[in-house]
């Protein structure tokens, strides 16, 4: 599995499947966290048409998440 470009609604649903909810925006960058017993886990998304393979490499480190997780 390799990662590829995807439109930011693909990444908030992503993102929304595994528990995270969209708290704020400031200008282009959207936060999501996910409230859990080891704490809370923020992940910054730009809002932007795709997001690059390297920010999305970054949200997966963020959320703790690895690509097998992602792509499911």
């Amino acid at each position: 599995m390799s990662l590829r470009p995807l439109p930011f609604r693909e990444v908030q649903r992503r993102l929304e499947a595994v528990g995270f909810t969209l708290t704020s925006q400031k200008g282009s960058h959207v936060k999501f966290a996910l409230q859990s017993a080891a704490g809370v886990r923020t992940v910054i998304v730009p809002r932007h048409r795709e997001v690059a393979i390297g920010t999305q490499r970054s949200i997966l480190r963020q959320a703790g998440l690895t690509e097998a997780e992602w792509e499911q």
